[in-house]
């Protein structure tokens, strides 16, 4: 049997998947990943065949730096960045826009490639990540069933009333007027509308007669994969899912280098662990903030600092590293300073570690919102939060219950690992 995983080249979504995969290799299985040249070496260290697909003209092969995107990607980024500094509402409007142009990059050329490479590989199974949507195209106009797999949170798949990009929630830290939300929401309708029009020009051409779309964000897989524990989310929205497996989380073995592991293992205080990941590291105005906010508490601390530059000294005793291997951190954590990306909340719970959130764009708002919810952290507005309320915000946390309730919930899903629910669901 043969499991071809189709994935953007970003390791952020690479991961996740590739850990999904390691099923099937476990079974003697074949694995086959078409992505991206950037994360070829995430491929080659799971062991797994790779087919090389160009799926948009970003990448990302651990911590993005501006300087190394392609022209025109550089100058994305770089907005981006500028409009997290100016709030939710802000960087909503600005990653809405950005959609007309980055999620459907080559729309026809890139899915006659899939379906080539389909056609090669002559898979028995196949795994998308949930926004290939050139790939999914593909699929669905050759009729070829796969699981289709939301990596972020679940409302990447609006259902109802939701509308893609729009927040069915936010934690209590961030407000926003009234006419400024119903702005925003306008321009997510418009945005939905333009994409949708743009996938059925699309499906026109790879299939003259096909069904068009009323809403090319809410298509979908035969079968969907939600990497997100089922406790946290809307029993109410449940209800208006098709097919799924919520997988809990997709968490991979990763080892630490010898001087990580040393560290860990010369003080058995537990560890208060920051990272705002691939792609966030880059507000290193707020990461600073975080270290000094941390700097008088006296907790043993490790920071993954990604592209952040110009941050205070900190004490000698820290690790501090531009990348740390997350997986084995959160083994040993107390507690997550985080962003609040899917892949770190639902690692960080599968640890059993509670979280204090700085969300800062698309999902990460109301997956924080759902860590508040359940009492498993904080959320904190980081274009507004101090030093001071950080560090109030940390000991809250430690001293509070979410410790226990972070632990209750990292048993449970060590119970059932992702990557087993998925294969006996694919297999079903």
């Amino acid at each position: 049997m043969t499991l071809l995983v189709i994935s953007p080249d970003y390791a952020s979504h690479l991961l996740p998947l590739a850990t999904l995969a390691t099923a099937w290799s476990d079974a003697g299985e074949q694995v086959v990943v078409a992505t991206g040249p950037a994360t070829a070496g995430i491929v080659a260290g799971f062991g797994f065949d790779r087919a090389d697909l160009v799926l948009g003209r970003g990448s990302n092969p651990g911590v993005i730096r501006v300087e190394q995107q392609p022209p025109g990607e550089d100058d994305a980024l770089r907005g981006f960045f500028d409009a997290t500094r100016h709030g939710m509402v802000a960087t909503l409007r600005y990653q809405a826009e950005a959609r007309r142009i980055d999620l459907l990059w080559e729309p026809v050329d890139r899915a006659r490639a899939v379906l080539d490479l389909v056609d090669r590989v002559k898979p028995d199974q196949v795994i998308v990540d949930h926004l290939a949507f050139s790939a999914r195209l593909a699929l669905t106009v050759a009729g070829i069933p796969y699981a289709d797999v939301v990596l972020g949170h679940p409302s990447a798949l609006p259902v109802g009333d939701e509308v893609y990009g729009y927040p069915p929630a936010w934690p209590a830290a961030f407000t926003a007027s009234d006419s400024d939300l119903a702005a925003l929401h306008r321009l997510c309708c418009d945005v939905r509308d333009a994409f949708t029009a743009e996938w059925n020009d699309a499906l026109r051409v790879l299939s003259p007669g096909a069904t068009p779309s009323a809403d090319a964000f809410a298509e979908h897989g035969d079968l969907l994969m939600l990497n997100y524990p089922t406790a946290l989310h809307d029993p109410a929205r449940m209800a208006l899912l098709p097919p799924h497996a919520f997988l809990g989380s997709a968490v991979r073995a990763e080892p630490a280098a010898d001087d990580v592991r040393e560290w860990l293992t010369a003080d058995d205080q537990p560890v208060v662990y920051v990272s705002f990941g691939s792609f966030l590291s880059a507000r290193d105005d707020v990461l600073a903030a975080v270290l000094d906010a941390l700097r008088p508490l006296g907790l043993r601390v490790a920071v993954a600092t990604g592209s952040a530059t110009g941050l205070p000294d900190v004490p000698p005793d820290w690790l501090v590293r531009p990348y740390l291997p997350q997986v084995a951190l959160l083994q040993r954590a107390a507690l997550l300073i985080t962003h609040g990306g899917n892949n770190s909340v639902t690692e960080a719970l599968t640890a059993g570690v509670p979280m204090v959130v700085l969300p800062f764009s698309t999902d990460q708002f109301a997956g924080a919102a759902a860590i508040e919810a359940a009492g498993l952290g904080a959320a904190l507005d980081p274009n507004v939060v101090t030093s001071a309320d950080l560090g109030r915000a940390v000991r809250s946390v430690l001293d509070g219950t979410a410790p226990q309730l972070a632990r209750a919930m990292g048993e449970e899903l060590r119970r059932a690992p992702g990557r087993h629910v998925a294969r006996a669901a694919l297999m079903d």
